[in-house]
């Protein structure tokens, strides 16, 4: 897996900023609301315009295709889109999808509480709390080589929060992927022990 680099990345709420994420590196966000936090994962992930450039490892985003991009740099939003009438539908499937990958969101499945027959269930029914988990496994069951994570945990209770928590940190270790992680939590910034950083009138401003 490959750093995150931005470079003089902004847009109308964020000032120009800098920052590098180490391959395998968390690193929180956080700011008032409507401080631009969402906006800046949106823009890393090329979705809404902007000014700046990105870099996976030594490739920048601009000499990519952005479907590409945005399946090497995976973003999981605070509402997730689903497009589908059936869970399973937003899953990979097909010659290309290894057995090693369906055993893995298996294994995913299982580690937030779900059992396989949940991907024929119909998105209808899930609960808010179960969409976020399920978004997470379907971000993680395309392979990125860095996270952008928008209040991943924020609709869980503490089980189900503890588990998300656990299931992104094995796969930020294995995949040493970069992770750029949005948390209104203090406590869980404490918890992870990561560099954290706050978005105060568009600048990037260290925590303590």
């Amino acid at each position: 897996m490959a750093a995150l680099r931005l470079k003089a990345i902004s847009h109308p709420l964020i000032r120009p900023l800098d920052l590098d994420i180490d391959a395998g590196e968390l690193v929180f966000l956080s700011g008032p609301s409507g401080s631009g936090k969402s906006l800046l994962l949106r823009a890393i992930a090329d979705l809404d315009p902007h000014q700046g450039e990105v870099w996976l490892g030594s490739e920048a985003r601009s000499a990519l295709a952005p479907p590409i991009w945005r399946r090497r740099v995976g973003l999981l939003p605070a509402e997730p889109f689903w497009w589908g009438d059936a869970v399973g539908e937003h899953l990979p499937h097909g010659v290309m999808d290894a057995a090693t990958t369906q055993d893995r969101i298996g294994g995913w499945l299982g580690i937030l509480g779900f059992e396989r027959d949940v991907l024929d269930w119909e998105v209808a029914r899930l609960s808010t709390g179960e969409r976020q988990r399920l978004a997470l496994i379907r971000l993680l069951a395309q392979g990125p080589e860095a996270l952008l994570l928008d209040e991943a945990t924020a609709n869980l209770d503490p089980a189900n929060r503890d588990q998300a928590e656990r299931l992104i940190d094995d796969y930020r270790r294995t995949a040493t992927a970069a992770v750029l992680w949005v948390s209104h939590d203090p406590v869980q910034r404490q918890r992870l022990g990561s560099r954290a950083y706050t978005i105060l009138d568009g600048a990037l401003v260290p925590e303590p």
